[in-house]
């Protein structure tokens, strides 16, 4: 007889471990002790959370475990930027990076192994999509950062930075390989335990959700759990972004700006962070900026202005720093909030997808979209 697979309570939200203590007839306030020790503490040995009755700690060490992410490599940026890539096995990686700033933390996560969205400016794109991952690999990702960032001294001037006793990471968003919304039961799983009292206890304006516009999912997550909402635009019309965003062609803006508007109604923000990467001659025009603030003009927002981080199969190019400022100039002369987001990490390759170049293709994205990069830029030098 086989043995029965034992349970990862890493991944289990609060009312998972609830009914999973209950089921060994344990009181809830049980599963908030054991949720403390996991998530605030780090801890993965069960016979460490000493104010655990020993019965209890004798029943998790013969049915769970506490299973975090395996790290295959870290590198660390001369700015401060750590990034992790972790294997998920059968080939498969994923990357988690830890932005530091004198205000805050920021881990930057994957909800998936690869993406299907296939942007032809995002590295993650061109390794194709391999898997889902799940609760428990996605909130493994912030328990190994909270971990490591906490054993490590140079990191405590950032914990005070963050201010948050003992906490390095002060905000999440969920920016990194995949599109968390094509995900959706695991990453809801994952944010109902950063937002737990008894786990994370992040605010839900301290994490956000990015999506490159899964119209049906952004309602859903509304009524679900309503976090800070990104929204991946990056053109501000259909016929461009059709081509830099190729969800768009399911979804186009009108229906994803009205789906913002809905979002906006339950949202812990007054505002949508529209994240717009700068490429040079595709999208920076004064054209697109006078079309960007006619967007402003239906739904409340910011706009994130992302340099474009190159890599070679991308054939694209950043905005040069003079065009971004024009832009920019553009944008907030209209009365508009903007941010230019600095470059991190260039020196670890921390633009998402970077790292994990091994990543398995079991979607042959190469062999369905060989064009998607030449349409590109064809547009770029006839446009």
């Amino acid at each position: 007889m086989s043995a029965v697979p034992s349970i990862n309570v890493l991944g289990l939200d609060p009312d998972a471990l609830t009914s999973l203590v209950a089921q060994w007839g344990g009181k809830p306030f049980r599963a908030r002790q054991l949720s403390r020790w996991i998530h605030q503490r780090g801890e993965d040995r069960f016979e460490a959370m000493t104010d655990l009755a020993r019965d209890f700690r004798t029943r998790l060490e013969a049915n769970c475990t506490v299973g975090g992410p395996v790290v295959n490599l870290e590198k660390r940026s001369a700015d401060g930027t750590r990034k992790w890539l972790f294997d998920m096995g059968q080939g498969n990686a994923i990357e988690t990076v830890f932005i530091p700033e004198d205000d805050r933390g920021t881990l930057c996560i994957s909800s998936q192994a690869g993406c299907t969205v296939a942007c032809p400016f995002c590295s993650t794109g061109y390794q194709g999509f391999s898997r889902n991952l799940t609760t428990a690999e996605i909130i493994g990702q912030l328990w190994h950062a909270n971990r490591a960032l906490r054993d490590d001294p140079s990191a405590a001037r950032l914990e005070g930075a963050a201010g948050e006793a003992g906490r390095a990471v002060s905000n999440v968003v969920m920016m990194g390989m995949g599109e968390p919304l094509l995900n959706y039961d695991q990453v809801l799983g994952a944010l109902r335990l950063m937002l737990d009292d008894h786990a994370y206890g992040l605010s839900r304006r301290r994490v956000t959700v990015s999506t490159s516009g899964v119209v049906p999912m952004i309602d859903r997550l509304a009524r679900d759990c309503p976090v800070a909402l990104a929204v991946s635009l990056h053109a501000p019309n259909d016929e461009l972004r059709d081509r830099l965003v190729p969800l768009n062609r399911k979804h186009p803006l009108a229906e994803l700006l009205a789906a913002c508007n809905r979002y906006l109604e339950h949202a812990p923000r007054d505002f949508i962070t529209f994240e717009y990467i700068m490429l040079d001659g595709i999208n920076d025009t004064d054209e697109h900026a006078r079309q960007l603030i006619q967007i402003a003009r239906q739904v409340r927002c910011k706009f994130n202005l992302i340099p474009f981080n190159p890599f070679p199969q991308s054939g694209l190019r950043r905005s040069p720093a003079a065009r971004i400022r024009l832009f920019s100039q553009r944008l907030v002369d209209a009365g508009l909030v903007v941010t230019v987001r600095k470059t991190r990490g260039d020196d670890i390759d921390a633009a998402c997808g970077q790292l994990a170049g091994e990543v398995r293709d079991r979607t042959r994205i190469d062999e369905r979209l060989p064009d998607r990069a030449r349409i590109v830029i064809r547009k770029k030098e006839h446009g």
